[in-house]
């Protein structure tokens, strides 16, 4: 490579995208086109980037192995940033493959990097951590050990390994540091005040306060009974009884824990289980056998007697009753959890992330920006939305995965 390109690409190594355009934004060869769209990649000017890496790709001659995989991880990079989940992660395979053989680590690494952010991203945590342990970052530079250990963190949070994640955060604070990258720097800052900040709400004998990531850690831990809202789930010392397929269940599960220790009254229970404002003895028929039913499944970890007014919940070994809530609910939460990390999202990558049709997450979405809550930018298949994080709470990105002990 000339000194041109020397030059660029030691600019974009550093985290100095301007710097690196400086030397080829007027060239159009292969390895200039390649460098700028990396460039404009890091200025966040991605369907520009997108086009760049193409051209460039297309424009390495066929014995370039090594440079049209590299192109490969650069759009494999830009889609990830577009939150462009569904790109073929077979093309990513082969170039890592590629650079692996021909003794390019660093890039090979970095592909892999990207393959874990992909599954963290679409809550495939097991897979993640798999990819992530057939890497070893200590040869890495310091810039990739950073992004590996944000990774690391990444899936610690959604498996609620609080330790685990501080520990990775703490190293990549410190590669970052090294790398002398301020973006990265940023990333890193903003993955650790994650920890500090309100992950759930507990609710307990009428009241509420918020909780930490790793207070939710030792909740889960503790011989308290809890009503999960975040998985529909009743759990106690590792014992999980389910109710995710049973919406009516868990809304009666969780008006009796939030009034545990007290009884809950037929008329509440109606309202909160079936959304009737009005009940009669048809409804109070149809409540009796729901309690019945939850009674049965929960036969093991709590008993539901009647009350003169309702219902009451009575643990049978744990101590107290706790309700786990998102620090926000609402009717949409889970795609606006997703939509809060700060980046712009296609309805088709929400729909993979949440494992649901991309239809209802268009209802959703069209929903919420009538509320005013999020908006839209771009026709077509380049719509995108976007929104604001809640500011104050952590993402619930951090919570919808299964608990080690499910």
């Amino acid at each position: 490579m000339d000194s041109l390109i020397n030059a660029a690409a030691r600019a974009l190594a550093t985290g100095d995208p301007l710097g690196a355009l400086k030397h080829v934004a007027l060239r159009d060869d292969a390895p200039a086109l390649a460098l700028r769209g990396i460039a404009m990649a890091q200025l966040g000017e991605l369907a520009r980037a997108k086009d760049l890496l193409r051209r460039a790709g297309r424009a390495f001659g066929p014995h370039d192995v090594v440079a049209r995989a590299r192109c490969a991880v650069a759009q494999a990079d830009v889609a990830l940033a577009s939150r462009d989940l569904d790109w073929p992660s077979g093309s990513l395979d082969a170039a890592r493959s590629v650079l692996q053989g021909h003794g390019d680590l660093i890039n090979a690494a970095h592909a892999r990097l990207l393959e874990a952010r992909r599954l963290l991203l679409i809550g495939r945590l097991d897979e993640a951590g798999k990819t992530l342990a057939e890497l070893e970052p200590v040869p890495l530079p310091a810039a990739t050990r950073a992004a590996h250990e944000l990774v690391v963190a990444g899936v610690a949070m959604r498996q609620l390994r609080s330790h685990v994640a501080e520990a990775a955060l703490a190293r990549a604070a410190r590669a970052a540091r090294d790398a002398g990258i301020p973006a990265l720097k940023a990333e890193v800052e903003t993955a650790s005040r994650s920890l500090a900040t309100s992950a759930a709400r507990l609710i307990s004998s009428g009241r509420e306060h918020h909780l930490r990531l790793r207070d939710v850690e030792k909740l889960l831990a503790s011989k308290a009974l809890v009503v999960d809202a975040f998985r529909h789930a009743v759990r106690h010392q590792g014992a999980v009884v389910s109710l995710a397929r049973r919406p009516v269940l868990f809304a009666l599960a969780r008006a009796l824990a939030e009034a545990w220790p007290g009884d809950v009254s037929r008329g509440t229970l109606i309202q909160r289980a079936f959304r009737l404002k009005l009940n009669d003895e048809s409804h109070r028929a149809r409540l009796r056998v729901e309690v019945g039913r939850l009674r049965t499944l929960l036969r093991k970890l709590a008993s539901i007697s009647a009350t003169p007014r309702g219902f009451a919940l009575a643990p049978c070994r744990a101590r107290e009753v706790v309700v786990l809530a998102r620090p926000v609910e609402e009717r949409h939460a889970a795609v606006l959890a997703f939509l809060a990390d700060g980046e712009s999202w296609s309805s088709s990558a929400l729909a993979l992330a949440l494992g649901t049709s991309q239809r209802n997450v268009q209802r959703s979405l069209e929903s919420m920006a009538a509320a005013g809550k999020v908006q839209s930018f771009g026709h077509g298949r380049a719509r995108r939305w976007i929104t604001s994080p809640v500011p104050g709470f952590t993402t619930t990105l951090l919570l919808p995965a299964p608990l080690p002990t499910d």
